[in-house]
């Protein structure tokens, strides 16, 4: 069996997480929730957006997030989909950035008025100005197994567009299972065909649980030679796309899987729950994570 002796957690919570809760999170919260994942061990981690309050309200406190949160032990991530955006980053210490572009032409049409390579085009001065600069570029590609209007996408396209972001010198591909659709053949297939083409980027497998297949294609991702995946304490977060989402795969529960596998993530699980008890009541959903739900009738 073909299992790595450890994997890196990217933890999203604290951005791909919070950002469809309708009620406002206090940004004195967010921050306590940030610095516990990071006492449990988390060393990579999506901050916060650089978006507009208008779009995204709960993303408003963002730089006072990036202000209060940078650590020098830690990988810092905040989303910044377009010009504005980055030039908001550059007003900051954060050195890593993350951009993101669908596969599917219909989703960024819906989400962001452009075709897949117009939002490439428009993508590209901005990468090349950040890798200028010395930045760490996290590449996010949505929709790269199906698309909630288009349906199942080719492994082909996915991987014409990651190799057009490797061109540009992007140092992290996160390749997202946007609805959560997938099945472990299809994540083993894509992953196996990435991890061939594309050897000499970071390749992060990116997982919705919307049907419950989130940890069996982690596994499978693992057989394909993947060792880094996008996580969210708690399940936070969901697919406005799809109906009864139940949001990004649980950090505890991959923690707990890929542990008892004999890997190691560098994560205390005690501690981590300790983090999400510190989110919990501020989310407009229960925590239904198998670890976590055994971690309250323990206490």
């Amino acid at each position: 069996m073909n299992l790595p002796n450890n994997i890196t957690i990217i933890e999203v919570g604290p951005r791909d997480g919070l950002q469809n809760e309708k009620n406002f999170v206090p940004t004195d919260v967010k921050k306590e929730f940030i610095f516990k994942l990071k006492e449990s061990g988390v060393k990579e981690m999506e901050l916060t957006s650089f978006v507009s309050p208008k779009w995204v309200p709960q993303m408003q406190d963002a730089s006072d997030i990036v202000d209060s949160c940078l650590t020098i032990d830690s990988r810092d991530i905040v989303l910044a989909p377009n010009k504005k955006g980055i030039e908001r980053v550059y007003e900051t210490d954060c050195q890593s950035v993350a951009v993101f572009v669908g596969v599917s032409n219909t989703f960024n049409q819906k989400n962001i008025n452009k075709s897949t390579q117009e939002a490439l085009e428009g993508l590209t001065p901005l990468i090349l100005q950040l890798k200028e600069r010395g930045y760490f570029v996290r590449a996010c590609i949505s929709t790269a197994f199906y698309c909630p209007y288009e349906g199942k996408v080719s492994p082909e396209d996915t991987l014409d567009l990651c190799k057009k972001f490797v061109h540009l010198g992007v140092d992290e591909l996160s390749v997202a299972d946007t609805i959560g659709r997938a099945n472990p053949l299809e994540a083993f297939t894509l992953f196996s065909l990435l991890r061939t083409e594309l050897p000499d980027v970071l390749l992060t497998a990116h997982f919705h649980d919307t049907r419950k297949m989130a940890l069996a294609n982690i596994f499978a991702s693992l057989q394909a030679g993947i060792d880094r995946f996008d996580t969210s304490a708690g399940g936070l977060g969901g697919c406005p796309f799809a109906p009864g989402a139940t949001g990004n795969v649980a950090t505890e529960d991959v923690v707990f899987m890929v542990e008892e596998l004999g890997i190691s993530t560098g994560v205390n699980l005690e501690k981590l729950a300790q983090a999400i008890d510190v989110i919990k009541p501020y989310t407009s959903r229960p925590i239904e994570s198998g670890y976590y739900r055994l971690y309250e009738l323990n206490k």
